[in-house]
Formats: structure tokens, C-alpha cells, sequence
């Protein structure tokens, strides 16, 4: 029977395919409604008999099964009579002869859910027309059939005569074509050629019945099998003679009924078996079935359905058919119509799938091998239909037809049901339980949902290529992700809810498959990325956005879920976009950062700190590293990303770093106060005669100074950087450190502008912004000031402070040239500095003088020897000194002058207290220092540089320049300290 039930190419026609485009939401090209043909799932005959042929003898099965059950003999009308006015005696069988007047609706129709139809307007007939034409279910039968009225009459000619013949036997007891070929001469037919036609067509018909299909297999060695093939063979070369005593026809009859009367277990059965073998029978059966269809409307089903399969059951018995057979073929016929008729009347389709459902119980029950090949044959070319469709469904289907694909999954679903798990017997024994509904529309998403994205895909390329408009400009994946996203709200919105009938999750596993699929395109795309671009970062939101929007309708469709929806999350690995573009944001830190970095040496490298290269005395160096820096932040702000506020720490910290490493620079190779302060001499005690030493020098001192006056604000000769340098680099900090509290400011205010949703704490935060290189400007302000200072006065006047003040005679070396010079350095000062930092800069610039005054009264050297008349002297210097940093009050602030000459003025009174109270208190006060062990012998105070009145070794250095015989004596004996050095 396997062999038998092969598939062939089709049971219709061909008929042309017709494809019409139309578009969707999701911009996805699908076709219309259109014809195709479909393989017929019952194998095809052995022998060459036509549609019209079975159609024939479909129709005398129908006519001999019906006067069979009739109650009446059945009477032949002439064609004469019927062509008469007059009403012919309803003497026929009365299923046959049923009035058409019935208007009840078809319950038929209705087990179907087929609409009931009232048209009967066909070629411009009326109503009364068609009811004058057929007024009985038979003549009805016949106009469906095809069968014209001199057939129909012959047919029912020959039937009477077979009655006559056969009276008592039933239609199943007879082999009606050998009883047909008996009764029905040449002369009942308009020719010989149609006579010859018929006649081979009930010999075809005993071939396929009794030799190539019959019900039960032929035993190889039967000979009446081969008798009757040598017959038929014979009759097919030349006519048979069919009158009642030849003996060719006595034969035939005599083997024909031999062979359709046999029964498995060997003895003769009354019923005759020639026309209920596989697939002849369905094919025969398949003829009356399609006479349900209405002959001038091919996609209408007509309304007398109900009396039409009530007499097409009659032939039940001749054909070997029961319900299941009947669901199992009408499921196909009604399922092939649809197809084939352009698939526009859904109704066939609906009518289908509840008669599948009916075939669903059949097969339960159902053990006969014979129909489990027929049904799975059945089922598996509606199922290939179906999922044809279905693993593209979003090219078939759209929000106006959801119906339609509705009643399609059901079908694939019951027919894989049934083929899986009614038929196959492996299935049982091998399968563990599973929820075969659920996975098969599982498989149809995950399948047309990539499907659709490869079809958008494929269109955004297509128009990248050939568009020119704005839209073409963005990138083809940032397209992508929004044909994606209106892909998944589409499908949440059209086709979810549908599938959700057989998966509680259709949703969920869309939304999964998208996820995939664009995810397999941005991990190609990432793993390409080099630098930082507009196209990339619009990328990466794109997938960012689209992924939130999947994850959302993956978690919505999953809160009824008993894991909330975590298997389906699991199948979406994050395209961690926000991971990709922060990584990527970095990267493009570090690389401004390291540009920042070569322009800061760069410029450096050129940088002369020359104050007079702009207005603002500051170093140009500092213009372009700040303006490269200005637009680092601009740039950074300018990305289109929403994480500003998580990055920029690392891109003002790395500023912050290349900032320090200017002022680092700009202070290096200043000095130190330490790298100006001329070493102390070793200790010696005066004479009355060192002072004459001093004479002597004086003029040579003089012309020392004198030539050291032009030095001011230069680079001095020994490669040290001049005064106006090191007020430039002063600026340059001041102004740094104005333009970084400028830049904090203007990063918070970008911050709040931009997308970003850490708001938080953004002040604070920000209020440590370049922390580094502001704390370096206030302690490189502070450093470069004492340089500036300690260097005025230690090395640029030490000719006229270290070198000339108070040698020799005091009075003949005040202070005044150093006051003269160091005028002149604060008034370059005040030109060149920054106001801000002016004060700061004059301020040191005292205190290096107090201390350079100190450092001359108490470590000045052999030259400088001091009297106690002395001391009015050097009080007035001092006065002096003081009044040019206050300048009549438009200098320094007078109590700040007074807070940095306190220890001065603590100090100069020791120089107007006698030798003895001097002694006494640096005799007191080591004592008190170092203790009892300073009784035998007093020890040698060492020398601290934080002069004190009570302080030994300041008491110590007064008495060492004290021009006095007590003192000298006093050194002598204690510490017996030379004259000279």
C-alpha cells in the first residue's frame, strides 16, 4: 500500500501563480492572495482514467447506490418526456427526487461554520429559472456532476435493465461495470467511437478495481487474475462482444465476480469488492464530494450540502468508505479548494480546520494501516502548506488578516498533533512528553521573525545604496534598530496576541529572536571599531534604545510567568552598548589627553616667560594649552552620549594631570630661597682695627655695585632667570588658576544641560575638579614669590646689601643705594605682576629684605663691626626700609609691615644694650637652655636662623659684631674665637 500512496505532482490542473506586492507596517514585502496547485496526497492510479471518466462512474455508483435504498422501483424517463410540459410521476427513488424548496439552513454549514449563501443568480438565470431547471435533488446531482441529460438517461436505462436482470441484488452484490457492459449496446449510444470509449472505460475500471488496486492483494499464482488481464487486453485491441450468451462475456462475468467476491479467510462473500480498494475508491469518492461545490461558483459550497452528502453516503458500501474515510476526504477537498481557487474565500479554510478537528478524533481511534498512510499523506501536505507560510508568516499575514493565519497555525498544529502523536508509534515509544503546540509555533517565530529581520536588513541596504535623502546619511545600523523595534511592537501588537493561544510567551521569544539576530550584526560591527566616531556612538545608542525596548516587552509578556520571565531574558546576552561606549569614550580620553600632554612640552619647549608677549604678562604657552583644553571639554560634551557625568572625572582628572605637569615645568629651574641666601661666616669677635679693613674696600665695593645696575628684569649673566621671567611665571599660575575654576564652572553647567541622570552631588563633585593643579598654582604662586624675593635681594642687591651695608663705617653705609635699586625692582613688579598676586610678590619681597637686613647685622663678617651709637643709625635705616614698602600709605598695609617686622624690631634694641647686660643675659640664657651642664664651661649655641632676643646664639652674634674690648675679651676667653677669618 506504501507504494501506492506515493505523492504526485497534483490532483488539479495547473493553474498560474499571480503575486501581488503589498507592504506592511513592518516595511516587509508580502504577497497577496494568489493560486498555486498542490501535490494530491492519494497516489495516483495505475491506469490512465480521466477525471471526466471517474466523474462517470462516480455518478452511476450514485444513481445504482440510490435506487438500491429506494423504497420504489426505479422508473426510466425518456429524454422526450422530460423535454414534454407535463410533470413526469415521481416514481424514482425518493432521496433522488426530493423537492428543492427547503429553505431550513444547512447543518452541515453550520458543524462547519461555512456562511449560508442565497445567491443563485448564475449567467443571468433567475431564481425561478434554476428551480424549473433542477426541482429535484437527483437532476441537481446530475448539473453538478457534469453529467449531461443523455448520459443521465442512459445510465438510468441501463440501471433498469440491470434491475430487470439482477432482481433482488443489491448495488454492493453486482460488479456494476460488467453488468453495465452487458446491458448497454452500441445502439444506445449517438455513435460508435463514444460506444468504444465506454466500453474501455469499464474495462479500466475491472483493471484497477480487480487487478492493479484491489481490496484485498492477489495471490501471484490466481489464474483467473491473469485471465481476466488476457480479457481486458484483449477487449482494449478489439471490442468486446457483450451480448449475454457469448461466451467472452459469460467469462468475463464468470472471473470479474470470482475475483470481487473474495474474502481473507478464502470463502465467497455476497458482497462484491471492485471498487473499494485504495486509492481508487478515494479517487472515485473524491468526484462526489466535489459536487458539494457549486458547478457555476467553484469557491461556494452549495446549500443543499445536507441532501446532497446524505445520497453520496449511499455509496458508502460500494466504495469501501466509513465517516473517518469521508472526514478524512471531505478535509481535503474543502482544504485543496481553498488553495487552488486563489485562497480568497476564507470560509474553506475555516470549514477545514473544524473538520480537522474531527479527523483529530478519528485518528485516535483509528488502527487500519491503510488509513494511517492516507492521513499522514493528508495531513503531511497540508502541514508543508501551512508552515510554508507560517515560517514566513509576517510575507502572508498582517493585521487584517489575523484570522486567516489564526485558522493556519491551527491546522499545522492538529496536523503535526495527529501525525506525531496519533500515528506514529514511535512517537509512544521513544518520545518523552512534550508540548508539541508550544514547540512548533516556538519554531515558526524564532523562523519568520528572521525571516523578516534578514528581508529589513536586506531593504536598509537597498536604500543606503540607492536613497540620497537626509536619511541615507544614518548609519545602516542605527537604521536597522528602528525597522527592528517597529519589527517587535508589530508583532507584540499584530501576531502575539494570536500565538499566545498556543504559546504563553510568543512575545517574549520574538522579542528573543530579534535580540539575536541584531545582536550577531553589532557584535561584527563592534569587533571593527577603532576610534571614536559620531556614526559609532549613534550606533551603539540605537542598539542601546532598541535592546530596552526588547527587554521591556520580553518582561511584560513574561509577568505571568512562574519564573518571571527569566528563561527568556537569559537568551538576550546584553549587547552591553553603554560598556562599549564608555570603553570607547576612555579610549578617546587618553588620546586628548596624550595630545594634550606632546602640546604642554611642546609649547613649553618654545616658552621664553616673556612678560611682554601680551597684555596680561602671561606666558603664551599657557593661551594654547588652556584653549586646547577648552576645547577637550567642548568636544567631550558635544558626544552624543548619556554617561557625561560618569566620564568627565576621568577626563578633568587626566587635565588635572597635564596642568601639573605645566606648573611643574614652569617652576623648575627657578631656584630656591636657600639657592639665593649667601652662606654665614665662621664666627670671629671684633677689634678695635677691623673696621679700617672696611675703608680700604669701600670704593671697591662701590664700582662693584655700579656695575650690576643694569641687570634689572634681565636674564642675568650667568644664565639665571631675570625678575620680569619670574613675574611671568607668577601670571602664568595666577592665571591658570582663575581659568580652572572657570572650567569646573563651565563643566557643571554642561553637565546639567546634557542627557545625563546622575544630577547628584554634580557640584561637589565637581567642586574638586582639577584639584591637583589648583593647590600646585597657590603653592607655585607662593614658591615663585619667595624666589622672586630671595632673589632681588640676596643676588641681584647683594652688592649693595651683602657686599656694601654697614662695611667700615656705618654711617658712610646706610641703606640707602639698596633702597634706590630695590625701588626700582618694585616698580618693575608692579608693572609686570598680576594684581591679584602683586601684593603677595611685594609682601615677600619685604620679608627677604627684613631678613637680608638681619642677616647682615648678625652674619655679616669680619667687615661690619658695630658700636652702641650705631644702633640710631640702623633704627632709621630700618624706618626707612619700612617706609618704602608703605609709601605713604599707597604700598603694603601698614600692619602687615608691622606683623613681618616684629622680630626686627625685637632684635635692634640688643644693638643699644651695653656689652656687660649682654654677657649676663647670653650667660642667663644658656643656662637656662642647656642646664646644669653649662656651669663649668658654656657651650657654643649652634646657630638656628630663627633670630630671637632671648635666643643664645643670636645674644652670641650681637657680642661677636659688638666694636667693644669687653666683648672681644669675653670671646676670647670662652670660646677663644679668632679676629679674622
Amino acid at each position: 500500500m506504501s507504494s501506492r500512496l506515493r505523492d504526485r505532482t497534483s490532483c488539479q490542473p495547473k493553474l498560474h501563480n499571480h503575486h501581488y506586492q503589498v507592504t506592511t507596517k513592518t516595511a516587509v514585502a508580502m504577497p497577496n492572495y494568489f493560486t498555486e496547485t498542490l501535490t494530491c496526497p492519494l497516489t495516483e492510479l495505475a491506469t490512465n482514467l480521466s477525471d471526466s471518466e471517474l466523474r462517470e462512474t462516480a455518478y452511476e455508483i450514485l444513481v445504482g447506490a440510490c435506487r438500491s435504498s429506494g423504497v420504489k422501483p426505479l422508473t426510466f424517463i425518456s429524454h422526450s418526456e422530460k423535454n414534454s410540459g407535463r410533470a413526469p410521476e415521481l416514481t424514482s427513488t425518493a432521496s433522488l427526487q426530493r423537492s428543492l424548496s427547503s429553505t431550513a439552513a444547512s447543518n452541515v454549514k453550520k458543524a462547519l461554520g461555512l456562511k449560508s449563501s442565497r445567491k443563485r443568480h448564475v449567467s443571468g438565470e433567475s431564481d425561478s429559472e434554476r428551480v424549473k431547471k433542477a426541482v429535484t435533488i437527483g437532476e441537481m446531482l446530475r448539473v453538478q456532476m457534469r453529467v449531461s441529460e443523455q448520459i443521465d438517461s442512459r445510465v438510468r436505462r441501463a440501471l433498469l435493465r440491470v434491475a430487470a436482470s439482477q432482481l433482488g441484488k443489491r448495488i454492493e452484490s453486482i460488479v456494476l461495470p460488467v453488468e453495465m457492459l452487458q446491458q448497454l449496446k452500441p445502439s444506445d449510444f449517438p455513435n460508435q467511437w463514444e460506444y468504444d470509449a465506454w466500453q474501455r472505460r469499464n474495462l479500466k475500471l475491472l483493471e484497477a478495481g480487480l487487478l492493479l488496486h484491489p481490496l484485498l492483494p492477489l495471490d501471484k499464482t490466481d489464474t483467473a487474475a491473469q485471465q481476466l488481464r488476457q480479457i481486458i487486453r484483449g477487449a482494449l485491441e478489439k471490442p468486446l462482444e457483450t451480448g449475454k450468451n457469448n461466451e467472452s462475456m459469460q467469462a468475463l462475468r464468470s472471473i470479474a465476480l470470482s475475483l470481487a467476491c473474495r474474502t481473507f479467510d478464502g470463502s465467497v462473500s455476497e458482497t462484491s469488492h471492485w471498487a473499494d480498494g485504495f486509492p481508487l475508491n478515494l479517487r472515485i469518492y473524491r468526484m462526489l464530494l466535489e459536487a458539494c461545490f457549486d458547478v457555476n461558483d467553484e469557491i461556494s459550497v452549495i446549500e443543499e450540502v445536507d441532501e446532497v452528502l446524505e445520497l453520496v453516503k449511499k455509496t458508502w458500501v460500494v466504495l469501501g468508505m466509513n465517516q473517518m474515510l469521508h472526514d478524512l476526504c471531505f478535509l481535503w477537498i474543502l482544504f485543496n479548494r481553498y488553495v487552488v481557487t486563489g485562497q480568497v474565500e476564507s470560509d474553506l479554510l475555516f470549514a477545514a480546520n473544524n473538520l480537522l478537528m474531527e479527523v483529530e478524533k478519528d485518528a485516535k481511534a483509528m488502527t487500519d494501516p491503510d488509513y494511517s498512510k492516507i492521513i499522514s499523506s493528508t495531513l503531511g501536505t497540508i502541514l508543508g502548506w501551512a508552515e510554508k507560510r507560517l515560517l514566513a508568516y509576517h510575507n502572508y499575514f498582517h493585521s487584517d488578516n489575523t484570522e486567516t493565519m489564526e485558522c493556519v497555525v491551527s491546522m499545522a498544529v492538529l496536523s503535526a498533533k495527529i501525525m506525531v502523536e496519533d500515528i506514529s508509534h514511535e512517537y509512544h515509544r521513544k518520545r518523552k512528553e512534550i508540548d508539541l503546540a508550544r514547540e512548533r509555533v516556538d519554531n515558526y517565530i524564532r523562523s519568520s521573525l528572521h525571516v523578516a529581520f534578514v528581508q529589513i536588513m536586506e531593504k536598509v541596504k537597498s536604500s543606503k545604496r540607492s536613497s540620497k535623502n537626509q536619511q541615507n546619511q544614518f548609519p545602516f545600523l542605527s537604521i536597522l534598530a528602528q525597522g527592528v523595534s517597529t519589527l517587535a511592537f508589530s508583532e507584540k501588537a499584530i501576531f502575539s496576541p494570536l500565538l499566545k493561544r498556543w504559546h504563553p510567551f510568543a512575545a517574549g521569544v520574538a522579542v528573543a529572536t530579534l535580540h539575536s539576530c541584531y545582536g550577531n550584526e553589532l557584535k561584527q560591527f563592534v569587533s571593527g571599531i577603532g576610534d571614536l566616531t559620531p556614526d559609532i556612538l549613534q550606533v551603539l545608542r540605537a542598539a542601546d534604545k532598541l535592546e530596552k525596548d526588547l527587554v521591556q516587552i520580553a518582561v511584560e509578556n513574561s509577568v505571568d510567568s512562574e519564573d518571571g520571565g527569566k528563561s527568556i531574558i537569559r537568551e538576550m546576552p546584553p549587547y552591553e552598548a553603554e560598556s562599549v561606549i564608555s570603553n570607547l569614550v576612555k579610549s578617546w580620553i587618553t588620546t586628548r589627553l596624550d595630545r594634550l600632554k606632546e602640546w604642554v612640552d611642546r609649547n613649553l619647549q618654545r616658552e621664553v616667560w616673556d612678560p611682554r608677549t601680551n597684555k596680561e604678562n602671561f606666558a603664551p604657552s599657557a593661551v594654547e594649552v588652556l584653549r586646547i583644553v577648552d576645547e577637550a571639554l567642548e568636544a567631550f560634551f558635544l558626544l552624543p552620549i548619556s554617561m557625561h557625568a560618569v566620564l568627565l572625572p576621568d577626563l578633568t582628572t587626566g587635565i588635572d594631570r597635564c596642568i601639573l605637569h605645566y606648573i611643574s615645568k614652569a617652576k623648575s629651574g627657578c631656584g630656591s630661597q636657600n639657592t639665593f641666601v649667601p652662606s654665614m661666616p665662621v664666627l670671629t669677635r671684633c677689634s678695635t682695627r677691623s673696621k679700617f679693613v672696611g675703608v680700604f674696600k669701600r670704593k671697591e665695593k662701590f664700582q662693584i655695585a655700579q656695575g650690576r645696575k643694569s641687570q634689572v628684569g634681565t636674564t642675568n649673566s650667568n644664565g639665571s632667570l631675570g625678575i620680569s621671567q619670574l613675574c611671568c611665571r607668577i601670571n602664568t599660575l595666577q592665571h591658570f588658576r582663575m581659568e580652572l575654576v572657570v572650567l569646573a564652572k563651565r563643566a557643571i553647567s554642561h553637565v546639567r544641560n546634557s542627557e545625563s541622570a546622575h544630577m547628584d552631588n554634580i557640584a561637589d563633585g565637581m567642586g574638586k575638579a582639577f584639584e591637583l593643579s589648583t593647590t600646585a598654582c597657590v603653592e607655585g604662586i607662593k614658591q615663585l614669590c619667595e624666589i622672586t624675593a630671595y632673589k632681588i635681594v640676596f643676588h641681584d642687591l647683594s652688592h649693595v646689601l651683602w657686599d656694601g651695608l654697614y662695611v667700615g663705617e656705618v654711617s658712610s653705609s646706610r641703606i640707602e643705594p639698596f633702597l634706590q635699586e630695590l625701588e626700582q625692582y618694585l616698580e618693575v613688579i608692579s608693572l609686570t605682576v598680576h594684581y591679584r598676586v602683586r601684593t603677595r610678590v611685594i609682601t615677600e619681597v619685604m620679608k627677604a629684605s627684613f631678613d637680608g637686613l638681619l642677616l647682615v647685622l648678625l652674619a655679616g663678617g669680619p667687615p661690619r663691626a658695630f658700636h652702641l651709637q650705631d644702633y640710631e643709625t640702623i633704627a632709621d635705616d630700618f624706618k626707612s626700609l619700612c617706609d618704602l614698602f608703605w609709601s605713604n600709605g599707597d604700598g603694603l598695609p601698614a600692619d602687615l609691615i608691622q606683623k613681618f617686622s616684629t622680630t626686627v624690631n625685637a632684635i635692634l634694641p640688643l644693638f643699644h644694650t651695653d656689652t656687660d647686660s649682654l654677657i649676663e643675659q647670653f650667660q642667663y640664657m644658656t643656662l637656662e637652655t642647656y642646664g646644669s651642664s653649662a656651669k663649668s664651661k658654656l657651650p657654643l649655641p649652634p646657630t638656628t636662623g630663627q633670630w630671637n632676643p632671648t635666643e643664645p646664639n643670636t645674644l652670641l652674634r650681637v657680642l661677636c659684631y659688638r666694636s667693644d674690648e669687653t666683648a672681644a675679651k669675653f670671646l676670647k676667653k670662652t670660646y677663644n674665637l679668632p679676629k679674622k677669618l
